[in-house]
C-alpha cells in the first residue's frame, strides 16, 4: 500500500482569508477524492484527550459485574455496554466491547402517528463504579460537536452554498453517538474482524485512537489504505448523508478495522455528528464544475438506499446491528 490519507490543519480557517479558502478546496476535494483525511490544528486540549483514553481504559478494567450493570440489552435507545460479539456488522460479528453514549435527552411517548424512530431519543447509561466517566464523556462531547459544526459549515462553502445551509439540521438537537471501544487481540497471525467493512451510515465522524495502535484500513478503489493514528489529528471521514446531500460528489467511503494481535489491544473513540431524528438533510445545488463529477448515490453495503430523514436511517442500523436489543424492546418492528 502506497496511498495515504491526506493532512488537513483545522486553524487555517483561522488564518487568512487566503488560507479559509485553500482549507476548504482541500476539504472538498479530499472528501470528494477519500472521503477520510486527518485533521490537525483542531484545538481539543491534549489534556481532554489524555483523560478520555485514561478513563475509557479504566472503563474496560472494571470486573465483569460493573460492566454489564449498564448492559445495552437494559436500554431501548440502545446505549450502554456491549460485550465482545455483541454487535453486528455485515451479520458478522465484530470483536469489540464498547459502550454507546448518544445526545442526553428524555424519551419520547411513542403514540400512534409518532414515527417509529423516535424510540431512540433518551438516557444515557453510566456506570457507577466509575462516575468521573460521565463528566469526561460530556466534556469531549462538547469540544468535538463544535469542531463539527465548523467543518459542515466550511464544507458547504466549499461547495458554493451557504455556510449556514446545515445549521437547521444539525444545530439545535444533533444526533450524537460516542462509542467507547476496546478491540482485544484477535489476530494471529491471519487478520480477524475487529469491525466489517462498512460506511458510516450519517454524516459525520471525528474519529480518536491510541497512539501507536493501528488496524483502520480505507478502501480506495480496488486496494486498502491503512490509515494510523498520527500525533495530535482526529481521522476523519463522511458519511452518507452528505454523499446525499452532494448527489455523490462527496464519497461516504466503505472502511473497516483489524483486530490487534494476541497479546495486545487497542482503544478507539468515533464520534458521530448527525442531524436531528426528524430532520431531512438538504440536498446542495452543485456548481457545474462540481456536478459533472458528482457520480450520484450509491446503496449501503446491504444494499439499501439512503433515507433523506435521518432518524429513518439510523433506526434501520441500529436494529440489524443489535438483535438482542430488537427483539426485547423493539419485536414489534422485527
Amino acid at each position: 500500500m502506497t496511498k495515504s490519507l491526506p493532512v488537513l490543519d483545522f486553524s487555517r480557517l483561522d488564518a487568512s482569508a487566503e488560507e479559509a479558502e485553500g482549507f476548504r478546496d482541500d476539504l472538498r476535494r479530499a472528501t470528494h477524492d477519500y472521503g477520510f483525511f486527518y485533521l490537525t490544528g483542531h484545538g481539543v486540549p491534549e489534556s481532554l484527550v489524555s483523560r478520555i483514553l485514561e478513563t475509557s481504559r479504566r472503563f474496560f478494567e472494571l470486573p465483569e459485574a460493573d460492566k454489564l450493570s449498564i448492559e445495552n440489552v437494559l436500554s431501548p435507545q440502545f446505549r450502554g455496554y456491549t460485550r465482545v460479539g455483541g454487535e453486528l456488522t455485515q451479520g458478522k460479528v465484530d470483536w469489540r466491547e464498547q459502550i454507546d453514549v448518544g445526545s442526553e435527552r428524555e424519551t419520547v411517548e411513542r403514540g400512534e402517528g409518532a414515527p417509529d424512530y423516535w424510540r431512540l431519543e433518551g438516557p444515557n447509561l453510566w456506570p457507577e463504579a466509575l462516575p468521573e466517566l460521565q463528566d469526561v464523556v460530556t466534556r469531549w462531547h462538547d469540544e468535538l460537536s463544535a469542531v463539527s459544526i465548523r467543518l459542515l459549515q466550511a464544507w458547504a462553502q466549499s461547495l458554493g452554498a451557504d455556510p449556514h445551509v446545515f445549521d437547521a439540521a444539525f444545530a439545535e438537537r444533533p444526533s450524537t453517538l460516542i462509542k467507547i471501544v476496546r478491540y482485544p487481540g484477535k489476530s494471529d497471525p491471519t487478520p480477524k474482524q475487529g469491525v466489517g467493512a462498512h460506511r458510516d451510515g450519517g454524516a459525520l465522524t471525528l474519529l480518536l485512537v491510541e497512539p501507536g495502535k493501528g488496524g483502520l484500513q480505507v478502501a480506495y478503489g480496488d486496494e486498502w489504505i491503512d490509515a494510523p493514528p498520527v500525533p495530535g489529528a482526529f481521522v476523519v471521514n463522511i458519511g452518507e448523508l452528505l454523499e446525499y446531500a452532494t448527489n455523490g460528489y462527496l464519497k461516504a467511503t466503505v472502511h473497516r478495522v483489524i483486530s490487534p494481535s494476541i497479546g495486545s489491544d487497542r482503544i478507539s473513540i468515533p464520534f458521530f455528528f448527525n442531524p436531528a431524528l426528524d430532520a431531512s438533510i438538504p440536498v446542495i445545488p452543485l456548481p457545474a464544475a462540481l456536478q459533472s463529477e458528482a457520480t450520484g448515490i450509491t446503496p449501503d453495503p446491504d444494499d439499501s438506499p439512503i433515507l433523506q430523514v435521518y432518524g429513518e436511517n439510523v433506526l434501520r442500523y441500529r436494529l440489524r446491528a443489535h438483535p438482542d436489543v430488537a427483539a426485547i424492546h423493539h419485536a414489534d418492528l422485527l
